[in-house]
């Protein structure tokens, strides 16, 4: 939990890096998760062993989803 908790962290910080918005209609897709979902992925990160590299694509992909957000609500 702790380390989930340092790449929500990082993450957060990273996503407010994005500067160019596009048109709403050129975004992709944000997919929503639901809590069942989201606490079975928490598990399972948790698991992971330190460094692995699941870790930083999943860090990755919160960046894009909140860049996919940034763009359709801009």
């Amino acid at each position: 939990m702790p380390r989930l908790a340092v790449l929500a962290t990082a993450i957060s910080f990273v996503a407010g890096c994005a500067t160019e918005r596009s048109d709403p209609a050129g975004c992709p897709p944000v997919p929503i998760y639901g809590p069942e979902f989201l606490a079975q992925a928490e598990r399972e990160v948790a698991t992971l062993p330190p460094g692995a590299a699941l870790e930083q694509m999943l860090a990755d992909y919160q960046v894009m989803r909140d860049q996919a957000r940034a763009c359709a609500a801009g």
